[in-house]
């Protein structure tokens, strides 16, 4: 089964990553969460669903995993005002292996510099942000291009984990 590095910090929105986490894990995969210190606790800006960080995102090979999910809320914008998080980001997405993000997700891949002339959706106040990083921007529940799958909100977590799953088989 895949292993799936979870990029995360405080703030994420935890239905964006409890329900794919909970549906990669009932079918056999395993999520490692990455963020900026091991050890430490996110929790979702909600319900404050709690996640420990397994490794820093800091010198984690992009080779030892199958695929990202990136949720979204505040999460991604934390993450992305470090070079190491969105370093890893642009190596994960250029290999070629799934990266699932949604929401806000889509800014670390903004920060990457990864997203021209690919297909995304997102949360409403970044359409513009992917559109000027290059995507080409669909508003519409879930957006498969190549190995990206993005959704642009809780509403579409079915869409996004259905089609999450297909890239994992």
């Amino acid at each position: 089964m895949a292993k799936i590095a979870v990029l995360i910090d405080h703030g994420f929105e935890d239905s964006e990553y409890s329900r794919p986490a909970e549906a990669f894990r009932k079918a056999g995969h395993e999520l490692v969460h990455l963020g900026k210190k091991r050890g430490s606790v996110g929790k979702g800006k909600k319900s404050e669903t709690p996640v420990v960080i397994d490794r820093e995102a800091a010198g984690a090979d992009p080779g030892d995993y199958d695929a990202l999910l990136i949720p979204g809320g505040q999460s991604p914008d934390h993450l992305r005002a470090d070079p190491e998080p969105v370093a890893f980001v642009r190596e994960f997405a250029e290999s070629g292996k799934p990266v699932f993000f949604i929401c806000h997700g889509g800014q670390l891949l903004i920060s990457a510099d990864v997203l021209k002339g690919r297909k995304a959706t997102g949360w409403k106040s970044i359409a513009r942000d992917l559109i000027n990083a290059g995507a080409d921007y669909r508003d519409e529940e879930v957006v498969v291009d190549g190995n990206f799958v993005s959704s642009r909100q809780p509403s579409d977590l079915d869409a996004f984990i259905r089609e999450s799953l297909k890239q994992l088989e």
